[in-house]
Formats: C-alpha cells, structure tokens, sequence
C-alpha cells in the first residue's frame, strides 16, 4: 500500500523545478495530485504526463477567489482535499535595502508571504472536512537569518515561519497539522536562472564547496522529507521546522592539517 492512496494532495508552483518533484513523488505515492501554478502549458503538459490522478488546476496564490477555485477544483474532482504543500515563491533581484522599490517589495511578500496565508486560509475548511490532513510551507534558510540584498525575500521567509507555527497552534485540534521545511541551496532554475531584474543567478556567486556536504541540493533532498512530513508517519509533529541544506549554516568545514 502507498503511503497517499485515495488522498488528494494540492502543490502550488506546481510545475516548477522543486514543485515537479513534489508532484510526481506523490502521485508515485498513490495521491491524486492537483497541480496549482499560473503557467498552464507547464502545469496541463506535467498532468498529461502522469495522466490518471493528476489535474492542472490554474492559481494565482495572491488571489483568495483563485485559491477558493483551486480548492473547490481539488474537491470537485477527487472529492477531498488532504494534504496542502505551499510550495509556489519568487525571488527578488539582488540589491540594497535603500535600492530597493516598494513594488519589489510588495510583489515578493505578495506571493511568499500572503500566498501561503491564504492557502492556509482556504484550504483548513477542505481539510476540517477530510477529517484532518496536513499543510507543509516550504520557506528558506534565508528565513533563518539576515541576507544582505535579499531583504524582500528574507522578510517573507520569516515571516512564514511565525505563521506555520501560529497555524499549527489554531489547527492542531481539527487533526490539521502545519510544518515549514526550509531548504538550503537547491539546484532548481530559482538558483540556475537570474531573478527578474538580475543580471546574474545565485549560482553564478555560490560555491557548496566549503561546507559539509559539499554539492548543491537537489529537489529530491526536499521531497524525500516533504514526504514524510505530510504522512501519517508524521502525525505527532506540527508546529514545526525543518533545515535541508547540507550544513549550509553550520559554516565552512574547516578541515585541520593532518601530520
């Protein structure tokens, strides 16, 4: 038996290089996969693929009546909606907090930040109805401490980590639970491709070669412990953060002089 049969599960950013993965190990698992993005070809074309079990569903996370569409969809066709992974996020182009313009700004607590408030929002009904089910925010380890010319982004991370927690407080007595994995450097186009208005990508200023596990992560590192997370495997854990990043905030693995 899969660890998801007969469960619905809905990944924002769906189509995307971690959002892909996700999806696809899920419905490996025997969930019914709702693939949420604002991309259709991408998002259609991933659901053609799997064919049975998976639905392209379009979602703008910004929006509350397309995260209401989005929820209703999951319901409507696969009839319940059980596990919720807000996976979908953007990146601001790297510059000075004093460089930095308020739509900038706007623009990426818009969809990191009220993104996943809304989701959390919309979908705890959906979830109340399923009996209980699980909601994993996956956020950052910049959200774990200060990034210089990242501040939009940085504050959004933060951010949902209060919220995941605050969620799993509300939530935990309707058997809902709510957990954030904060991935490191993960090879994905986010790292490999500048961010709109960038010239370079994190990878171009990036080297893993200093630390404990010295290579980029890859979407697989994430969604072998997504999984987890959203099973029943995980059912005494809520409130909870996650780091998948190699030893990334561990520091340089300085190795001593062997004599």
């Amino acid at each position: 038996m899969n660890r998801f049969d007969d469960q619905t599960v809905l990944v924002t950013g769906g189509a995307g290089g971690q959002g892909s993965s996700h999806v696809r190990a899920f419905h490996a698992e025997g969930a019914n996969v709702v693939i949420g993005g604002i991309d259709a070809g991408r998002g259609a074309a991933l659901a053609d693929e799997l064919g049975s079990r998976a639905h392209f569903t379009r979602l703008d996370v910004t929006d509350e009546g397309s995260w209401s569409a989005a929820v209703g969809a999951a319901e409507s066709v696969y009839g319940t909606l059980d596990v919720l992974v807000n996976n979908a996020g953007v990146q601001n182009p790297p510059v000075p907090i004093e460089s930095t313009d308020q739509a900038t700004w706007s623009r990426i607590l818009d969809v990191n930040l009220t993104g996943t408030f809304l989701g959390i929002k919309v979908a705890a009904p959906a979830l109340r109805r399923a009996a209980g089910g699980a909601i994993v925010n996956i956020g950052s380890t910049m959200g774990l401490g200060g990034t210089a010319h990242y501040a939009p982004y940085v504050a959004s991370k933060w951010a949902v980590r209060g919220l995941t927690q605050t969620a799993g407080l509300e939530l935990g007595r309707d058997r809902i639970r709510v957990n954030a994995i904060h991935p490191g450097v993960i090879a994905t186009p986010f790292i490999h491709e500048p961010a709109a208005g960038a010239t370079a990508a994190i990878a171009d200023f990036y080297s893993p070669e200093p630390f404990a596990i010295p290579r980029l992560g890859e979407p697989a590192d994430v969604t072998r412990l997504l999984l987890f997370l959203a099973s029943s495997e995980a059912s005494f854990i809520t409130g909870s953060e996650y780091v998948i990043d190699g030893g990334l905030l561990l520091g340089p693995a300085l190795q001593a002089a062997v004599a």
